[in-house]
């Protein structure tokens, strides 16, 4: 698998979804029921964007897309918070979903590009000898 590949898709897609968190903040809020949060809406717009820009400068580093996985998890966090909020909007479990997809891709090309230049994945503990 071509993991450098999927670490520049992933970059792109960052710099896409910061661009919409940072250009259309209020219309995101208002469809997961956190009018009041906008600007969480739009920090986590200037994440995205670090992010992808990052990647997209060494797409072969696996910390970058670490970097993701560890803003997926600020996702989640703050949508299991919005969903405790709004348990029936079905716009928020959307969204959960993808952001659960988007993360188990981004844990795929971090580990396959922690394999490829033989580094420990921090999601793979070491043999016990």
């Amino acid at each position: 698998m071509n993991y450098k590949g999927l670490s520049v898709g992933l970059g792109l897609f960052s710099l896409a979804l910061g661009a919409a968190e940072l250009f259309a903040p209020r219309r995101i809020a208002r469809r997961l029921d956190a009018e009041d949060h906008r600007g969480v809406v739009r920090g986590f717009g200037v994440r995205e964007v670090v992010s992808g820009l990052s990647i997209l400068a060494s797409p072969a580093a696996s910390a970058t897309v670490w970097n993701r996985v560890a803003g997926d998890a600020m996702d989640m966090g703050a949508l299991a918070l919005a969903a405790r909020r709004s348990p029936r909007n079905r716009a928020i479990w959307g969204t959960i979903a993808f952001v659960a997809a988007t993360t188990a891709l981004d844990v795929l090309t971090a580990r396959g590009l922690d394999e490829e230049t033989g580094k420990l994945s921090p999601l793979r503990a070491p043999a016990l000898a």
